[in-house]
């Protein structure tokens, strides 16, 4: 068998055509796991934020309880309304 300028030629092809297929696949691996990565950190910043207006709505209904009105009472009606309806979309 000899080797000649089209089978290096077809060689040169399969292989370019392999190494592109390769590297769209080896990109979209690395994107999905990206998107995962970053919904992951959504999450967690999520779940962090309700911990911090749970806090907050803790309080809120301390200082209510003290004594305090006026803008106490329209932040805790606020943050209540707020909680309610971001439950209401999930």
């Amino acid at each position: 068998m000899y080797i000649t300028t089209e089978t290096i030629i077809t060689a040169a092809s399969v292989i370019s055509a392999l190494a592109v297929i390769g590297g769209v696949v080896l990109w979209l691996v690395k994107f999905v796991q990206r998107q995962q990565k970053q919904d992951d950190e959504l999450k967690a910043i999520r779940k962090e934020l309700c911990m911090i207006c749970y806090g907050s709505i803790a309080c809120l209904k301390g200082l209510k309880e003290q004594g305090c009105d006026g803008p106490v009472d329209e932040a805790l009606d606020k943050l209540e309304k707020h909680l309610n309806t971001q439950a209401h979309q999930l």
